[in-house]
C-alpha cells in the first residue's frame, strides 16, 4: 500500500528517482546490446522490434512497483506503458525528473526525447494491417472466424459472415481436406467480389496428433420419450415415425424418433392400431399408430421407451411382426472417476470401456490409444496428464514402451466420460515432438498455395517456426505469414525466442490457444498468462489473436452468459478476436462486432480511455 506523503518531494528524492532510472536505463541498454548480431541477423525493417522486444525483457527482471509508485506521485509516466518504445519511456521520464528538479539543460533537449516515440508509435498497428490486412472500418480489433465444412457448399453464410463483421476466415486442416478447403476459400472470393472487402485466409497446421483414437463400438440404443412438465405428467405424447426408406427415417426431423421397418409390415397399419413390444430393458409398451401416408406411419407413445437393432415389434391382434434394424452404432466411453485407473495405450486398437460392478467401482481399468511413440518414449511416473481440456486429470504411475497406467486425480464433474478425439497434454513431460506432422508436410504445398498465414500448432521452440520458414522457402513461398500458436507450457516460457524466429517472416502473429494453455499450466493461471502474452507481443510489435471459447454458447446455443460477455470485453486487448463455428455463428459475430467497437472507446491495451461518460453529474438531484 502506497505510503502517505505529506511533504513535497525533496531535490534528494529527485536525485534517487532519477539515479534509479538512468541505472535502470543502462541495465536495458547493455542487454539489448549483448545480442547486437543476433538483431542484426533479422530483416532491416524487423530489428527496432527486436530491439525493443529485448528491452522490455530486460525490463521485467526488476521489480518496478515501488519506484512506479514513487514516478505515479509525481504526475509522471509510472513506467507501466512502456511496452512499444522501452527505451523512449525510460528517457522521457529520466528527463521529466532533471526538469522538475529544476536541472532541464543536463539531459537530452525534450525534441529529441519525444520524437522517438514516434518511430515505434505505429509498429504495432502496421504490423496488424501487414498479418490480417486492411483494417476493419471503426473497430481496432479483427474479427476471425473458423469455417465448418459446410461452408465449402455455402456462399449465404460467407457472404452474411462478410456483412455482419468478419475481417478474417480460419480453416483448421485436421478437419476435411484439400478439396473441401479449395471450396471454401472459392466460396470466400465471391463472398469478397459481392461485399467489395478482402477476407484473408488462415490455415491452421495439424501439428502433432495428441488426441485419443477410437473406441469400441457400443450398442445402437434409442431412447424415445414423451415431453413431460416439471412434474413428470405428459403433456405431449413421443411423436415415432415409422418408414421403410431408412434414409427418410433419417431425415423427418420434426419426429421425436425415427424408425425404419419392413415395408410390408406398414402396409398393415392402419389409423388407430396399437403396436406391441418389449423394450431393451424389458419392459412392455403399447404405441398407437395416429396416421399412416405412402411413405410412413406416424406412432404415439406415452412411456419412455428404449430400442435397439433387432427389438420385435407386432401389430395387435395380428401375428405381423417386424424387427427394428438400421440404428446406427456408437463409440464407447470411458467412465471415470476421482482414484480409477486408466490405461494409455500406442497401438491403434480401439480403447474399450471400464468394467464396472453395479455400484459403478471399477473393476478393471478402460483402455484408450493415443498412437504418439514420443509419448510412451518421454513420459515419466509421476508427471501428470490430463484430457479433454482438463476435464479429467491424472498422474501417471507406470510405464512402459507401449502403455502408461494414469490415476484420475481429478475430475470436473463426479463421474466423467472420455471418448475418442480428446486432446492430451502433458505438462511436466519433455516432449520431444516434431513441429509438423506428416499430414502438415504432405497438405503443406496446398496451403503455402492459397494460405495469407499459416498457423503453426503446439509452437514449442524456436526451431519449429524456422523448419515452417525453411519449408516454405523450398515451395517458394516465403511471402506467407505465420501465426505461432501458444498452446503449451514450453510454448509459452520460449515465447520471446519463438518471437525472434517469427520476426524473420514478411508477416507474424500469436495466437493464444487458451484451451489448452489453460489445461496445461492450470486454468487459475490463465488470467495471468495471457496478460504477459500481450505484453510480451506488445514489445516486438507483434499481434496478438486472443482464441478459445470466446461467446461459445452464443455460437453453439443462440445465448451467451454474462461470463462470456465479460470475457469477449477484455478480448479487445488484443489485435484479433476468433470465434469458432456453430448453428449461431452470424449472431456471435455481430454480437463482438458490438462489444469491441463499444470498448474500443474505454480501453485502448493497457491504458484506460477517458472517453465522456453519459451519466448525470447532478448528485443533488
Amino acid at each position: 500500500m502506497a505510503t502517505a506523503r505529506k511533504q513535497p518531494p525533496s531535490v534528494t528524492e529527485f536525485d534517487s528517482l532519477s539515479a534509479q532510472v538512468d541505472v535502470l536505463r543502462q541495465a536495458v541498454h547493455r542487454f539489448a546490446d549483448s545480442h547486437a548480431d543476433l538483431i542484426r541477423s533479422l530483416p532491416s525493417q524487423r530489428q527496432a522490434s527486436a530491439h525493443n522486444l529485448l528491452c522490455y525483457l530486460a525490463l521485467r527482471q526488476h521489480d518496478l512497483r515501488s519506484l512506479q509508485d514513487r514516478l505515479a506521485h509525481l504526475g509522471l509516466s509510472s513506467i507501466g506503458r512502456a511496452e512499444s518504445n522501452v527505451l523512449a519511456t525510460l528517457t522521457a521520464v529520466s528527463h521529466n525528473l532533471k526538469v522538475l528538479r529544476g536541472d532541464a539543460h543536463s539531459g537530452p533537449c525534450s525534441a529529441a526525447v519525444y520524437s522517438v516515440f514516434d518511430e515505434l508509435e505505429d509498429r504495432l498497428e502496421q504490423n496488424t494491417a501487414r498479418l490480417l490486412g486492411q483494417s476493419p472500418e471503426g473497430r481496432r480489433a479483427y474479427i476471425l472466424v473458423t469455417m465448418p465444412d459446410s461452408a465449402a457448399d455455402d456462399f449465404m453464410m460467407i457472404h452474411q459472415l462478410v456483412n455482419s463483421g468478419m475481417d478474417c476466415i480460419r480453416i483448421n486442416s485436421a478437419h476435411g481436406d484439400c478439396e473441401t478447403w479449395g471450396r471454401i476459400i472459392e466460396q470466400k472470393q465471391y463472398a469478397e467480389r459481392v461485399a467489395g472487402k478482402k477476407c484473408p485466409v488462415l490455415i491452421d497446421l495439424r501439428g502433432p496428433k495428441m488426441r485419443t483414437g477410437p473406441m469400441q463400438d457400443a450398442p445402437a440404443v434409442l431412447k424415445i420419450r414423451p415431453r413431460r412438465d416439471r412434474y413428470g405428467k405428459v403433456v405431449r405424447p413421443a411423436r415415432i415415425w415409422l418408414t421403410g426408406a431408412l434414409e427418410t427415417a433419417v431425415s423427418r426431423q420434426s419426429a421425436d424418433a425415427c424408425l425404419a421397418l419392413q415395408p410390408e409390415w406398414l402396409s398393415n397399419c392402419n389409423p388407430g392400431d396399437k403396436v406391441l413390444l418389449k423394450d431393451a430393458r424389458g419392459s412392455k409398451r403399447r404405441w398407437v399408430i395416429r396416421e399412416t401416408t405412402p411413405s410412413g406411419c406416424w406412432a404415439e407413445s406415452a412411456k419412455t421407451t428404449y430400442v435397439v437393432n433387432g427389438t420385435k415389434l407386432r401389430l395387435r391382434g395380428f401375428d405381423y411382426v417386424t424387427r427394428v434394424a438400421g440404428l446406427p452404432c456408437g463409440q464407447s466411453e470411458v467412465i471415470l472417476r476421482k482414484g480409477d485407473l486408466l490405461e494409455v495405450c500406442a497401438s491403434e486398437e480401439p480403447g474399450r470401456p471400464a468394467f464396472l460392478d453395479e455400484d459403478g467401482t471399477q473393476l478393471t481399468p478402460g483402455r484408450v490409444s493415443v498412437p504418439v511413440p514420443e509419448i510412451y518414449r518421454d513420459a515419466r511416473p509421476g508427471e501428470p496428464m490430463s484430457f479433454d481440456d482438463g476435464r479429467i486429470v491424472g498422474t501417471i504411475e507406470k510405464r512402459s514402451d507401449q502403455q502408461l497406467n494414469v490415476r484420475i486425480t481429478h475430475t470436473r464433474k463426479p463421474v466423467e466420460k472420455l471418448g475418442p478425439d480428446k486432446g492430451l497434454n502433458l505438462p511436466e513431460t519433455a516432449l520431444n515432438l516434431p513441429a509438423l506432422s506428416g499430414e502438415d508436410i504432405r497438405d503443406l504445398p496446398f496451403i503455402a498455395r492459397h494460405a495469407d498465414m499459416i498457423g503453426l500448432s503446439f509452437t514449442n521452440r524456436a526451431s519449429d517456426v524456422r523448419e515452417l520458414r525453411q519449408r516454405l522457402q523450398e515451395l517458394c513461398a516465403d511471402h506467407v505469414g505465420v501465426v505461432v500458436k501458444i498452446e503449451t507450457k514450453r510454448g509459452f516460457a520460449r515465447l520471446p525466442a519463438i518471437l525472434i524466429e517469427a520476426l524473420r517472416f514478411p508477416a507474424c502473429g500469436v495466437m493464444i490457444a487458451r484451451g489448452d494453455l489453460a489445461a496445461e499450466c492450470g486454468f487459475e493461471r490463465m488470467a495471468e498468462l495471457q496478460q504477459e502474452i500481450l505484453w510480451i507481443c506488445e514489445s516486438a510489435h507483434v499481434p496478438v489473436i486472443w482464441a478459445t471459447q470466446v461467446l461459445e454458447g452464443l455460437a453453439k446455443r443462440g445465448h451467451a452468459s454474462r461470463a462470456e460477455i465479460s470475457d469477449a470485453s477484455m478480448s479487445q486487448s488484443a489485435e484479433c478476436v476468433m470465434l469458432n463455428k456453430g448453428p449461431y455463428i452470424i449472431d456471435a459475430v455481430r454480437t463482438l462486432d458490438d462489444i469491441l467497437r463499444r470498448m474500443q472507446d474505454h480501453q485502448s491495451k493497457k491504458r484506460s480511455m477517458l472517453r465522456r461518460l453519459h451519466l448525470d453529474p447532478n448528485i443533488t438531484a
